[in-house]
């Protein structure tokens, strides 16, 4: 059994000092599940999350606002899409403004947040509207996203004004902004908090500890956010079903997908916040890229038996292609005089350079080899455009392992008590919080709090060896 309960788990819905029970608007809370997890022995802690007003879209001046387009050449989600199908519409951008924000200062008190109603805590990267004016008072607009909420539907999701405030502030502080002055609501935001187990009480698998067959996947793991969802979701269910024909767990590795990084944080550090995942939490986001996630992970889904006959021959036909390009890249050499004939800039140093080389150079791409030999023409262009981002990221790759090897075999050295990490330039402002409450006592320690990476260890590293030598940092 996978459960995925999402804000259900004894959800209350907050506008203003309204307390609505439900998982969401319009829906119940699941309260009863709540106590089974109560009973057997599941932590359970408490997030909160919220959401925007919906507008009708007819209510609202598209002509005044900005526009945002889609991409002329979208990344698409899948491998084995060539094209966008679906109509293309645009999303509009406003701002608030300084009416707008004294409109909510003027009712932080009736803010379900900033009442007090609300125990749970929120997602610190999705701010509500009312955050945004009490943490950044000195900035005097936020940008607001449009986002139409489907192709047959009139709703309007406006990404970045999220709040608890009851509904006549909504309106307010809504008809404020330039181009909804005459914006109608058909649903006002919430804050909603709901229960959510420890994730640490799960193995890799996404499987409950506590109880045989049993998975958990999504908001009630500690995260938030689609994509998490989601891959949660597959997890979970391939592992219940795997499970079921008595066959291993699948472990998704750090080192090869961000799902490896995601949970390996959820059961090794559990969470203090709703959970989003950012490229900054993985030790190799060099090579977790979405232009080679077919090549890391599909592999893996061809051996345990979920890629379909049509994905694996369109796989195995691109990798034989991308092989095949390489090892001709790889064994054709050009003087220095034949390169900088063809218009590439580079120094006359007498080295001969191969294809894969000359890639490596920003200002060089694929039409710059065919242009030093015309047989390169007939390369696929999604395999000279995979070259080209492979041999981009090549010597990078090589220094991340390097970085990453070194941090191993320092990791036990011991960060002293006086060591001043605001002096430290280069660390963030939240790893620098961090650093500062948690005080590691070891690079060890530094290197497994959350959202730490493998640059931020380098420079504490750098600052530790200088304090051995009583150097100034």
């Amino acid at each position: 059994m996978v459960v995925t309960t999402g804000t259900f788990l004894r959800g209350v819905i907050h506008i203003g000092d309204r307390k609505i029970e439900g998982g969401r608007m319009g829906s119940k809370a699941s309260t009863r599940l709540a106590v089974r997890f109560d009973a057997l022995g599941a932590p359970l802690g408490r997030l909160k999350t919220g959401t925007p007003p919906r507008l009708e879209s007819s209510t609202i001046d598209w002509e005044r606002l900005d526009r945002q387009e889609g991409d002329d050449e979208p990344t698409l989600f899948s491998f084995l899409s060539k094209s966008v199908s679906a109509r293309q519409i645009a999303c509009g951008i406003t701002h608030t403004n300084e009416k707008t924000h004294d409109i909510i200062r003027a009712n932080l008190e009736r803010s379900a947040m900033y009442g007090g109603h609300i125990d749970g805590v929120g997602p610190r990267y999705c701010p509500s509207i009312e955050d945004k004016v009490v943490r950044f008072a000195e900035k005097n607009s936020h940008q607001i996203f449009l986002e139409p909420e489907g192709l047959s539907r009139s709703t309007v999701y406006p990404n970045g004004i999220s709040t608890s405030l009851p509904e006549d502030v909504q309106i307010s502080y809504v008809q404020s902004i330039s181009g909804l002055e005459r914006a109608q609501i058909t649903t006002p935001g919430y804050a909603i908090e709901y229960d959510y187990v420890d994730p640490r009480a799960l193995d890799r698998s996404l499987a409950f500890q506590g109880v045989e067959g049993l998975f958990l996947a999504g908001q009630i793991n500690g995260t938030t956010g689609y994509e998490e969802a989601g891959a949660q979701g597959l997890v979970a269910g391939l592992n219940a079903a795997r499970r079921s024909k008595s066959c291993d767990p699948v472990i998704f590795q750090r080192s090869e997908s961000y799902i490896g990084v995601m949970i390996d944080d959820l059961v090794l550090r559990g969470v203090t916040e709703p959970y989003r995942m950012f490229t900054s939490r993985a030790e190799f986001r060099l090579s977790l890229r979405a232009d080679n996630a077919d090549q890391r992970l599909t592999p893996l889904g061809v051996s345990i038996g979920v890629v379909g006959e049509k994905r694996r021959a369109v796989f195995e036909r691109k990798m034989e292609q991308l092989s095949g390009a390489r090892a001709t890249l790889s064994n054709m050499h050009w003087t220095p005089r034949e390169i900088a004939e063809v218009g590439i800039k580079i120094s006359n140093d007498g080295a001969r350079r191969n294809g894969l080389q000359l890639l490596s150079f920003k200002d060089v791409f694929f039409d710059h080899l065919i242009d030093l030999d015309s047989e390169l023409a007939t390369t696929p262009r999604e395999v000279q455009q995979q070259l080209k981002r492979d041999a981009t990221y090549m010597n990078y790759l090589d220094r991340q392992q390097r970085d990453v090897d070194a941090l191993a075999r320092d990791e036990a050295i011991t960060i002293p008590k006086d060591l001043d990490f605001d002096s430290l330039g280069g660390l963030s402002y939240e790893l620098c919080s961090k650093l500062k409450r948690l005080k590691p006592d070891s690079m060890a320690q530094a290197a497994r709090i959350d959202g730490m990476t493998p640059a931020a260890l380098v420079i504490i590293l750098s600052a530790v060896r200088a304090h051995q030598r009583g150097v100034a940092v």
